[in-house]
């Protein structure tokens, strides 16, 4: 069994053959949580995982970069080259959709400074981080008084979640850093803190072998991304939850342990932190 942690099978890129993959992943026993980064595609992922009796999942946040801030940004290419509207965090809207039974976290939120515009002030960019951090704060709230656990989303400002976090007296809640590119100091924190670490693609750009050997693998998750950071050797330009495949293998070689042990844990891994 596999479980592709993190997915986006409900954006658009998928809308012409989202059932198709999703047939051939779970007749494959690969299993996936689709995560929303706004209301619309949370929405989505709902309504995809209650399609399903089990193997497909939800989550529902607002995503940093899609946090209401007055400016335009621009996403690079590979990220969709969009430029997001911005949305206020309504909670209660959130929260319905939060009760649905297949919305397993609140996810993904968290800090991202890496879309700051150019030409930016000091004033303008600490106005923009506060707002993301006003934004993360009612979110944590939220999965808090749902008790769900809370899948992060952090770029660039790692030091500056982990300082939010202890400030606070929620940072025991279950929780995913997902994607992590981090240090090994910065990965140490959240460990203390409890927390899993995902890893996907980027783990074939970006050499992390030495802190993914480190991180022991009953705090480790899987994950895609997709339709982003596609494995180098996938077969299609666009990732889908079967690209998770590579990620277990990868891990498995820098970890010198067998893929099927990888594959078992981090199942194992997911489904005790989302309760599924």
């Amino acid at each position: 069994m596999l479980i592709d942690s993190h997915a986006h099978l409900n954006f658009s890129a998928f809308d012409k053959d989202r059932k198709k993959i999703i047939k051939e992943c779970l007749d494959s026993d690969l299993w996936m949580i689709n995560v929303g980064t706004k209301y619309e595609t949370g929405k989505k992922a709902k309504e995809i995982a209650e399609s399903y009796k089990r193997g497909v999942y939800a989550t529902v946040g607002l995503h940093p970069i899609h946090v209401k801030n007055g400016l335009k940004i621009k996403m690079d290419p590979q990220e969709g080259g969009f430029i997001p509207k911005g949305e206020d965090f309504d909670r209660g809207k959130y929260e319905k959709l939060a009760e649905s039974k297949k919305v397993v976290a609140i996810g993904e939120i968290g800090l991202d400074y890496y879309y700051f515009p150019k030409g930016s002030s000091k004033e303008e960019i600490e106005s923009l981080k506060n707002r993301q951090k006003e934004v993360l704060f009612e979110q944590i709230r939220l999965a808090n008084d749902l008790d769900l656990p809370i899948i992060f989303h952090c770029r660039k400002a790692h030091d500056d979640l982990i300082e939010l976090l202890e400030a606070s007296n929620l940072r025991r809640i279950k929780s995913v850093v997902h994607s992590f590119t981090g240090k090994w100091r910065q990965a140490e924190n959240y460990l203390k803190m409890g927390f899993y670490l995902g890893f996907n693609g980027l783990i074939f750009r970006l050499n992390l072998d030495k802190i993914i050997e480190r991180i022991p693998l009953d705090k480790i998750l899987i994950e895609t991304d997709a339709p982003f950071l596609t494995p180098p050797e996938f077969p299609e330009k666009r990732n889908n939850p079967f690209g998770v495949k590579f990620v277990a293998e990868k891990i498995a070689g820098i970890k010198k342990i067998n893929y099927e042990e990888v594959a078992n844990i981090t199942f194992k891994n997911a489904k005790r932190l989302f309760g599924i």
